[in-house]
């Protein structure tokens, strides 16, 4: 088994920044596909960005391209969603996930086997 564990969220004004993290623990994997999804409330769940291992390839929503940087480090089992130029409408709970196969494209939520239980950001003034 796999847990994961987000960390970083809270509130911040427009135009600001935060960085998440999310630290697996457990069985570890010589390959993977991590992502980040979030949630708003009475929304659907929406796919943010992810980034594989080996390879580092990485993808972005439309929506947060040239914002949000996904990265990861091996060393400490840990993906970080870096997030600039924060505006209201991305408020919501972020969620990272795991698997050990690595995908092709773009991974939606049913193909991934582990999640944290999510962080909640806020942007607000």
């Amino acid at each position: 088994q796999v847990q994961l564990v987000e960390s970083g969220g809270g509130l911040v004004q427009p135009g600001g920044s935060l960085r998440l993290s999310c630290a697996a623990s457990g069985r570890t994997f010589s390959s993977y596909t991590m992502a980040w999804f979030r949630q708003a409330p009475g929304k659907e769940r929406q796919f943010v960005a992810d980034i594989t291992w080996p390879g580092g390839r990485t993808s972005y929503a439309d929506s947060v391209k040239g914002r949000f940087t996904v990265s990861g480090d091996n060393a400490k089992n840990t993906v970080y969603l870096q997030m600039n130029s924060l505006k209201p409408e991305d408020t919501a709970v972020y969620l990272c996930a795991a698997d050990p196969r690595i995908f092709g494209i773009r991974v939606t939520q049913s193909m991934l086997t582990y999640w944290g239980q999510g962080t909640q950001v806020t942007v607000s003034s």
